[in-house]
């Protein structure tokens, strides 16, 4: 898998049409525990391996019940079920 901010932020924004969301505030809140860091990656900022696989992480545990799961979450499904932030 290739990890880029962009395929985090398409990510997100799945996770948001399926969990009814409009703002990236509460989706960066509930990622990374940071309301900022998903604007900041869009604006260009860069992320670390282990904070892009928390992140990934996250949202294949916590999606939405009934939404279907993005195809490039399938290999995270399977790890341990969490709430906790990405901040690494």
């Amino acid at each position: 898998m290739w990890i880029d901010p962009k395929t985090l932020i398409d990510v997100a924004d799945a996770y948001k049409a399926a969990a009814g969301l409009t703002v990236d505030k509460t989706v960066s809140h509930r990622v990374f525990g940071d309301s900022k860091k998903l604007r900041s990656l869009r604006a260009g900022s860069d992320i670390t391996v282990s904070r892009f696989n928390a992140a990934m992480l996250w949202f294949a545990s916590n999606w939405p019940d009934g939404a279907d799961l993005p195809a490039i979450l399938s290999e995270f499904a399977s790890g341990p079920k969490t709430n906790e932030a990405a901040t690494q």
